[in-house]
């Protein structure tokens, strides 16, 4: 399945080799299990505002910056993009409505992986929609060893939020790569376009509640059922890189 896809790729892109050198994750729902946490906030929030977005629909929609999904929102509800201040006042009440909620757990089978490419040489980045300080600060003091505030690319970092190619673009560019010299580890079908639009060989783990064809719709290169998967699966895919 791996070689299968590398060829797919290969020929999509014109490239003449697939040889990873880093690893752009994203955060939420990849390295966290928060997604469940923030869909709830988003929901009770917004409802407050007079917005309506589902679970679903906040799942549908991760990895948008928060003014993008604000922005969403008020165009579909109020005929009206968001004004500046709206955003703030609305974003602030999101972020303390998931501060209250219990601590997200490290994603099962992220640390593993991450030690797996640790040791296979690649860099290693994260590359997420979130600007919330809380949720930077965590990744840093719970995979130490793995990343440092160099390099990760939040949404302070961009101009334009996934599905964007920039943030992935932006991970290119800390790491000093080419597209064809990464991987791409998404759960959410807006990052998985936005990795596939970067040019990127784009890794779905479907962690979360919609189907493997909302990932495979946007182009997922490949999917796997979890992170524990993927990471059981890693020397595989290498071995399919390098024949």
């Amino acid at each position: 399945m791996p070689r299968q896809a590398i060829h797919s790729y290969l020929n999509r892109h014109g490239f003449e080799t697939l040889q990873p050198k880093a690893v752009l994750f994203d955060m939420d729902g990849v390295l966290f299990d928060s997604m469940p946490a923030h869909a709830r906030s988003w929901a009770s929030v917004c409802t407050r505002f007079g917005l309506h977005i589902s679970a679903e629909e906040a799942y549908m929609n991760e990895g948008r910056t928060a003014a993008s999904t604000i922005n969403l929102l008020t165009e579909r509800q109020w005929g009206r993009k968001a004004t500046s201040q709206e955003i703030e006042q609305i974003y602030a009440e999101k972020c303390k409505a998931f501060n209250t909620c219990p601590e997200a757990p490290k994603m099962p089978g992220a640390e593993e992986l991450l030690t797996k490419v640790k040791a296979s040489g690649l860099q290693i980045l994260v590359v997420t929609g979130s600007g919330q300080l809380s949720l930077l600060e965590r990744l840093e003091s719970h995979y130490p060893e793995f990343f440092s505030a160099d390099r990760i690319v939040s949404s302070k970092d961009v101009h334009h939020g996934k599905p964007h190619p920039e943030p992935y673009l932006k991970g290119l560019e800390k790491a000093g790569v080419r597209p064809w010299e990464a991987f791409v580890v998404e759960n959410a079908p807006l990052g998985v376009r936005a990795g596939v639009a970067a040019g990127i060989f784009t890794i779905a783990v479907n962690t979360g509640p919609l189907p493997d064809k909302a990932l495979a719709d946007e182009g997922a290169d490949l999917i796997y059922p979890s992170m524990r998967s993927l990471a059981e699966n890693w020397e595989t895919l290498l071995a399919a890189c390098r024949s």
